[in-house]
């Protein structure tokens, strides 16, 4: 790729994993000020649902009135949102942002397993074999000091979120990517979905909302805003100069931005075994993504058909 080229769509790749990767500091913030999971769950939702919702006004497209579209939706924010982002939240108030972020690497792991039960044409490769090997020591790594001790929870929940997230990924991309609607519009009907789950679950979990402070406050807006609405227009700027290859390698960048937040900006610690552990995951990802993994033509088709699309991305 001539340097060029590059130029247009570097900046965008770096601050979307710049803002990708500081999700999980926003959300220590949010915990650590007393707001209860399930409602960072629900305003990082209901914000990413105002601003993606802004967007698609602002360029004029049409919300999905299909009543299928808007079953399928409900689907895809109980699994990308609903219930991991409830999860993620929940896991820190147990482990630091930099385990969490580390843990969530493992996302295109999980999603691989899960696309290999549900979308057609997916196979197992010895490279595929190996990469989710890699991933699975990677976890235990990450995973084996905390035995016996409260963090091994919230730990459980980060990786129970990640394992959502391959889940919705792979549901996305089988029933509801290829949908009538733009992207923009799509995800806003996602997250409007996830939005009114939450809203009836919300009081439910976690009582009455409270006023959380300035800090707080603003790191869920930011959290919603910047990292659903701004993080889409950048992500869909980068498949559309760069394709969805390079857009996905995003994944290798985001821990290193949630680590380098935790332990710079909250002084968290970072361990041994979660640093070891995160590079047998980035590790195992790049052995499920590599030249000759068998995805091959219909691979490449498959990926340009989703540039753009809901579930194309990963999430924190």
């Amino acid at each position: 790729m001539e340097r060029h080229e590059q130029a247009r769509w570097l900046p965008a790749f770096l601050a979307l994993s710049l803002i990708w990767g500081s999700s999980f500091a926003l959300i220590k913030v949010a915990v650590d000020a007393g707001v209860e999971p399930v409602w960072v769950a629900l305003w990082r939702c209901l914000f990413g649902a105002l601003a993606l919702a802004a967007i698609t006004v602002a360029r004029r497209e049409a919300f999905p009135r299909s009543p299928a579209t808007w079953g399928h939706a409900l689907v895809v924010g109980l699994l990308l949102n609903s219930v991991p982002f409830a999860l993620l939240a929940y896991g820190e108030t147990r482990v630091s942002s930099v385990l969490a972020g580390m843990v969530n690497a493992a996302t295109p792991l999980s999603t691989l397993l899960f696309a290999l039960a549900l979308v057609p044409g997916e196979r197992l490769t010895p490279g595929r074999l190996a990469g989710l090997a890699a991933g699975f020591c990677g976890v235990l790594v990450m995973l084996g000091g905390d035995v016996g001790d409260v963090a091994l929870v919230g730990a459980a929940a980060c990786l129970g979120s990640t394992l959502c997230y391959g889940a919705g990924f792979a549901y996305t991309r089988r029933f509801f990517a290829g949908l009538p609607g733009s992207a923009a519009a799509l995800s806003a009907t996602q997250l409007s979905c996830a939005t009114a789950q939450l809203m009836l679950a919300a009081p439910l979990l976690g009582g009455a909302p409270t006023w959380p402070g300035w800090r707080a406050a603003a790191a869920l807006g930011t959290l919603g805003a910047l990292g659903t609405g701004v993080a889409y227009i950048l992500n869909l700027r980068v498949i559309r100069e760069a394709g969805p290859t390079v857009a996905s390698t995003v994944t290798y960048l985001t821990p290193l931005w949630s680590t380098l937040l935790g332990v710079v900006l909250l002084s968290e610690p970072l361990g041994w075994r979660t640093a070891a552990g995160a590079l047998l995951v980035l590790a195992g990802v790049s052995l499920t993504r590599a030249r000759g993994d068998g995805r091959g033509k219909l691979g490449h088709a498959r990926d340009q058909s989703l540039a753009g699309r809901p579930g194309s991305r990963p999430e924190a």
